[in-house]
């Protein structure tokens, strides 16, 4: 049962046909990889932790760089739709970074994880009902199925620890490519620390 069954961002290859098929997907993993947190136990709940942690940053990060852009120049209301979801993800980026600087042992972890849940939930909802929606009534497929070999790309060079603050395109291009370096070694580090 040790085997991870929730797979990072973008490691699974599954061909998704266009940006809000690959997006609620991962929305999915994400309710497996909490499903997985809670579950687990002891380093199977570490690992799933840490799969949790990627996969939520690395998807946010790819929001913001390819659907936020799209939605603020591109469609009626996109602008104010775009505000909402950045504010949102910055309070769970924030409760996301204090728990990973908790041991999944702690007491206090489950309850803050519990919280981050709810609040992740919520703002998966919202992107689902208000961006999404946008998405699909204002570009044609074509353009969808470009956007999700962009947030491919994004996710690619996508930091993989949440950074509170960074939830813009401009401070995404700043601190990315250094933050996604940061953590990639910060991640080889740990797993070579076992």
């Amino acid at each position: 049962m040790n085997q991870p069954t929730t797979p990072y961002a973008g490691d699974d290859r599954a061909s998704d046909t266009d940006v809000v098929s690959l997006l609620m997907r991962q929305h999915g993993d994400i309710r497996n990889l909490f499903d997985e947190v809670e579950a687990g136990t002891g380093e199977e709940r570490r690992e799933a932790f840490r799969r949790l942690v990627r996969l939520l940053a690395v998807h946010e990060t790819a929001e913001e760089e390819v659907v936020h852009p799209f939605l603020r120049g591109g469609t009626v209301g996109g602008k104010q739709i775009v505000e909402d979801r950045l504010a949102e993800e910055k309070a769970a980026k924030e409760v996301l970074s204090e728990l990973d600087d908790c041991d999944t042992d702690d007491p206090k972890f489950l309850p803050r994880l519990l919280k981050l849940r709810r609040d992740v939930q919520e703002h998966a909802r919202a992107e689902e009902r208000y961006e999404f929606t946008h998405l699909r009534r204002s570009t044609d497929v074509t353009q969808l199925v470009a956007m999700a070999k962009a947030v491919r790309a994004a996710e690619a060079m996508a930091p993989t620890r949440p950074h509170p603050g960074v939830e813009s395109r401009a401070a995404n291009m700043a601190l990315g490519p250094v933050a996604a370096l940061v953590d990639r070694t910060r991640d080889a580090v740990r797993k070579a620390m076992g």
